[in-house]
């Protein structure tokens, strides 16, 4: 079975015809064909058609070699994934998994956490799910939701790291459209952005909150609010919540050292990534305009 493969197609994904030609043949000879092809097999098509044996009949003894196959996450993400999903050990082995991978494997890894709907992975799907990937648009609207992101920040008081990732939830929900849902459709948007804003007055500035901040904002400015899930008002008070951040002397000046040691999203959003409300970011202000403005307020 080693070589029979390589010249057909072999579905990446779940398939229900190898499912049914694993589950109608006798369980220990489908396990050892499965587990000795993921393990000696040198060809991926023949460690696919393995893993797809193993995630329909393996136990929890696989669950090792799922995982170290899952790693290579582009090619044999799905599987992994839906193979851990009914194995026991959940979520605890699909978090593991979604810690060292990137990518469409990332997506897949979520969207399996995901489907579980566990409590006990809610706290790394509020904290760590989205990882920078354009991808995250996939999954970062079903994150939010079943992580109950709403409620998490409705508390009082709330960690940097949740803070910091709902930013990036928020970020990813403004241009996902076509992958998943975007602020216009996630049903706690107008919670969130002003929950988010509330609690980020409390932090000290860094590059990557004005960076976010700085997004979120151009984003308010240029949607109407329809299509960011809020009411006029509910938009227009997040939005003076945020620009009263970016325009926070703390804030400013950390911007400003970041854009003279030529931070890339300092000097996008300096350049074309905020053309709408750079009149308002005092942070790239040329120094004589600043002082001007600054004098005239003061």
């Amino acid at each position: 079975m080693a070589d029979a493969f390589h010249d057909v197609y072999v579905p990446v994904h779940p398939n229900d015809e190898i499912t049914r030609a694993a589950l109608g043949a006798a369980d220990d000879r489908v396990r050892q064909t499965g587990r000795w092809l993921v393990r000696h097999g040198t060809d991926r098509c023949s460690v696919t058609v393995g893993l797809a044996l193993t995630a329909a009949v393996g136990t929890a003894d696989d669950i090792p070699l799922i995982q170290t196959i899952g790693l290579l996450s582009d090619r044999f993400g799905p599987l992994a994934s839906h193979a851990l999903e009914r194995l026991p050990g959940r979520p605890e082995s699909l978090l593991w998994l979604a810690d060292r991978v990137t990518g469409w494997g990332r997506v897949y890894v979520v969207e399996a956490i995901c489907r579980l709907d566990d409590p006990r992975a809610r706290p790394w799907l509020l904290r760590k799910a989205v990882d920078g990937d354009y991808l995250n648009g996939y999954f970062a609207a079903e994150a939010a939701t079943v992580a109950r992101l709403h409620e998490a920040l409705a508390e009082s008081e709330c960690d940097s790291e949740l803070v910091d990732h709902s930013g990036r939830l928020l970020h990813v929900m403004t241009y996902c459209g076509g992958m998943g849902e975007t602020l216009h459709h996630y049903p706690h948007s107008a919670a969130v952005l002003e929950a988010h804003a509330r609690h980020l007055g409390r932090l000290a500035p860094t590059v990557a909150r004005f960076f976010n901040v700085a997004v979120l904002a151009q984003h308010l400015t240029t949607e109407p609010p329809e299509k960011v899930g809020c009411t006029e008002a509910q938009r227009d008070a997040v939005l003076a919540a945020y620009l009263a951040l970016l325009d926070r002397e703390d804030w400013c000046e950390l911007a400003r050292t970041g854009l003279a040691a030529k931070d890339s999203r300092l000097q996008w959003l300096a350049g074309s990534g905020a053309a709408q409300i750079r009149a308002r970011l005092r942070a790239f202000a040329a120094p004589d305009a600043a002082a001007q403005e600054q004098r005239t307020t003061g």
